[in-house]
């Protein structure tokens, strides 16, 4: 079985789904990973861990180093930049071509021979616009396949109640699978140590929450979930079944 993780930014895949990915390949799922940008418009660390002008190349390399935790097969980077976070912390999506953007996932669909693509929710998890991209480009490219050669589409972070972070949340996608990926916790925690310039940013929110100061392992979730956006693939459902 081959799975292609579709995303924004390095990190998505591993805070957003990084168990369910893992378990896919302890189970013996070939797992493509494919990023539309390297994060160039994130942030650098607290303290800073390069200079701006390098964070792509940093955060290229963060992933590459979470791809090999998770258990990854390979990764490709579609090569879009990062906006930067603008004025009142705005966000923006990486280009307004959806088509183009779609026709490079159905490459990569063609390309490793995917049954399944796992990306971002219709809501864009918080509502960032290039989340929110990614998940239209996928449905589309999935949809311009010949029928019975459609790959199946599903989204992370699907609704469910008594998440532990509900702000990850898509709210508009109910939970078909919720999943426990605490028997894979420790590769989570690995794939997320790697993602060093994104470690303030982890944390910062849920310490401001709890009212002190939490580490990456202390903001790790245990329960991941997903929503069926387009079709179902029996045998990732069974995998991850089995994995619970």
């Amino acid at each position: 079985m081959n799975i292609l993780p579709f995303f924004a930014h390095p990190d998505d895949e591993t805070i957003l789904t990084g168990g369910t990915l893992a378990l896919l390949a302890k189970h013996g799922a070939q797992v493509h990973y494919l990023c539309a940008t390297r994060g160039e418009g994130g942030e650098v660390g607290d303290p800073p861990v390069c200079a701006a002008e390098e964070l792509g190349a940093v955060r290229e390399a963060e992933l590459v180093c979470a791809v090999g935790k998770l258990g990854g097969r390979s990764l490709t980077f579609l090569g879009y930049e990062d906006p930067r976070v603008g004025p009142d912390e705005a966000l923006y999506a990486f280009t307004d071509d959806l088509t183009g953007l779609a026709g490079q996932v159905a490459a990569t669909v063609r390309q490793f021979d995917i049954d399944a693509i796992l990306t971002h929710g219709s809501n864009g998890e918080y509502g960032h616009p290039a989340h929110v991209l990614c998940h239209q480009a996928a449905l589309v490219a999935a949809m311009s396949f010949p029928e019975g050669e459609q790959p199946a589409v599903y989204t992370f972070s699907a609704f469910f109640d008594d998440h532990p972070y509900p702000r990850l949340l898509n709210k508009d996608d109910p939970a078909d699978l919720v999943i426990d990926v605490s028997g894979v916790r420790t590769q989570k925690l690995a794939a997320a140590l790697c993602h060093k310039t994104q470690h303030a940013l982890f944390v910062r929110r849920r310490s401001e929450e709890v009212g002190r100061r939490l580490t990456v392992e202390d903001v790790i979730i245990e329960t991941e979930s997903l929503g069926r956006a387009f079709g179902i693939s029996a045998r990732l459902e069974k995998v991850l079944r089995m994995g619970e």
